[in-house]
């Protein structure tokens, strides 16, 4: 375990610590999450690049030892296409919010689940704008209470995972922050496909979420809803359309190979 942990720490940018996330907040299991799938596989770290926007979820790459940028809320794919273009053997990650992916950011998700661009987008949904003061988001589940909604939200929630599957992403999972193993996995499956991969974790946040949503700041609330809420995708396809609303489908979605973005509307083919 504790050489497990020493690898794990050399991974870890110690200068930009202590860390900025609230109590609880699930980012900070996401941060462990990816730091064990990258030592798993042995990855290198140095040989990548980490991109965040705005938002909880975007400081992630700021704690890691590895080439970052850090900028524009909801630009990350751009940036990541730039990167790849110039130098397509470059792994690229990408750290994003739910509304820093959905939301302003929606437009590039579909286009670059469209041309198939060969990054991993790593999408942490806690439901909410939780670093600006927890307003609702593109995924907030209907009739849950936000700051900006305190009669309850009248919009229906984006299904983040369906958007991307519908605009052609070539890997697409769901997990949540209480089903570690799981959502390790599936963030080494995500890191090694070859195409574009999106992997969503559903994570609490007791700070914004869980005060206005749920009344309760306390993250084990958070987290028991979550849970209470999720089920697989063998579970799902036994459920009815109306069994199924408000539901988080955790699993595997789709895991193919197409070939991905080159630039100018070229695509390079597998031989």
């Amino acid at each position: 375990m504790s050489q497990m942990i020493n690898a794990q720490r050399r991974h870890i940018r110690y200068g930009k610590l202590p860390h900025f996330f609230c109590p609880g907040c699930g980012d900070g299991q996401v941060l462990n999450f990816f730091l064990r799938a990258i030592d798993e596989l042995g990855m290198n770290l140095e040989d990548m690049v980490a991109i965040g926007g705005v938002g909880c979820t975007a400081r992630i790459p700021v704690y890691l030892n590895t080439d970052t940028l850090h900028g524009v809320h909801g630009r990350t794919l751009p940036w990541a296409m730039g990167i790849k273009l110039h130098k397509p053997e470059i792994p690229v990650v990408i750290f994003a919010g739910d509304g820093d992916a959905a939301s302003i950011g929606g437009n590039h998700l579909i286009h670059a689940a469209r041309r198939n661009l060969d990054v991993t987008m790593i999408v942490v949904n806690n439901l909410n704008f939780a670093m600006t003061g927890g307003q609702v988001a593109p995924t907030t589940p209907a009739k849950f209470v936000t700051m900006t909604t305190p009669y309850g939200s009248g919009e229906p929630p984006f299904d983040i995972c369906e958007v991307a599957l519908a605009a052609g992403a070539t890997h697409v999972s769901r997990s949540t922050t209480s089903r570690g193993p799981q959502t390790i996995k599936a963030i080494k499956k995500g890191l090694q496909h070859r195409g574009f991969s999106l992997v969503e974790i559903i994570s609490q946040c007791p700070t914004h979420f869980g005060r206005y949503a749920l009344g309760s700041g306390k993250p084990e609330v958070n987290i028991e809803f979550i849970d209470d809420n999720s089920v697989t995708i063998a579970e799902a396809k036994n459920m009815t359309k109306d069994e199924l609303r408000g539901k988080f489908v955790i699993g595997e979605f789709i895991d193919e190979q197409k070939p991905v973005f080159a630039g100018s509307s070229v695509y390079e083919v597998e031989e």
